[in-house]
């Protein structure tokens, strides 16, 4: 089941010649989710092949560098003919500004767009085998983060054991798997936790936006397979980031170490570091409790696989 992290917009509030403002796409299986859309974002979609198949936006919060590429977006979308509708997630409060951007310059959508209200422990979006968690940041503005998480997978169903026990190669295999039992030929009945082991992770990624370092970053999901954490400052800068309710690289690994965190992107990183990130990088591996090279500055427009906690083993 693939599932690839790209990053759109890695720049902070003010884009560089290398940067865009906060993007980050996510496709699961045929579905396309955004989180955030910064100015320039749909140009970013069609240079880097995501397509604008978007069926989810999510928005952290309402600075012009995480939405000001909405009205452009949508207006593609309706030029291309769009007829499916598409949902936006934002912040408690904020919903007449939203709608404004939706309907910038009075150019209504052709297609239908619902705006969705959420709040810090909400749901925002069940999918059939996951689901997208809203969780409580720490910015100067009404803000959440999201945590994309995936349902726990079946357990690997052991054949040689069911051979064993008698159930013979067929039907029987696939109904033990689904969680029912079988009964054979002699009347003897098999049940699943027989033949079946303990049940597998999923997959999930964290996505903070803008943020001072937070509790419930580490909180809101076990364990997870990418955080994707603001990192606007290396430590020379550590007062500021705390003036301006961001974080610096090295607060972004202490909190990725708390999470149990696989991976670390660094993002949102200030225009003042133009192409320099070696500081951000060397700081964030000093403590990130990981092999030094997943923790990582993405460049626009890189991809990241995320692959299932036991992919590889037996």
């Amino acid at each position: 089941m693939p599932l690839r992290v790209t990053f759109l917009g890695t720049a902070g509030a003010i884009p560089t010649t290398e940067r865009n403002p906060s993007s980050v796409f996510v496709a699961r299986e045929g579905d396309g989710l955004l989180f955030d859309a910064g100015e320039g974002t749909q140009r970013q979609m069609m240079r880097f092949g995501t397509g604008f198949a978007v069926s989810h936006l999510f928005v952290t919060h309402l600075h012009g560098d995480h939405v000001l590429g909405i009205p452009g977006l949508l207006q593609t979308m309706a030029f291309n003919d769009r007829e499916e509708p598409l949902a936006i997630h934002t912040p408690h409060g904020t919903r007449r500004q939203l709608k404004g951007l939706v309907n910038a310059l009075d150019n209504r959508p052709s297609f239908p767009v619902r705006i969705n209200e959420i709040g810090a422990g909400d749901v925002a979006y069940r999918a059939e085998e996951y689901e997208i968690r809203a969780f409580e940041t720490d910015h100067d503005t009404r803000s959440v983060g999201y945590a994309l998480v995936e349902d726990d997978r079946k357990g690997r169903f052991d054949r040689e054991r069911a051979e064993e026990l008698g159930v013979p190669v067929g039907p029987e295999f696939s109904k033990l798997h689904a969680g029912e039992s079988v009964e054979l030929e002699d009347g003897t009945v098999v049940d699943p936790e027989q033949v079946v082991g303990d049940p597998r992770p999923g997959r999930t990624i964290v996505y903070t936006g803008d943020t001072r370092p937070a509790e419930a970053t580490i909180e809101v999901a076990d364990d997870p397979d990418l955080l994707i954490h603001d990192a606007t400052f290396a430590d020379d800068r550590a007062e500021r980031a705390a003036d301006t309710a961001h974080s610096t690289a090295r607060q972004a690994a202490e909190i990725a170490n708390r999470a149990g965190a696989t991976r670390l992107a660094l993002l949102h990183l200030s225009s003042r570091y133009a192409g320099r990130t070696d500081a951000h990088l060397e700081q964030a591996r000093e403590v990130f409790a990981g092999a030094p090279a997943d923790v990582f500055v993405p460049d626009d427009g890189q991809g990241v696989d995320i692959r299932y906690p036991d992919e590889g083993e037996d």
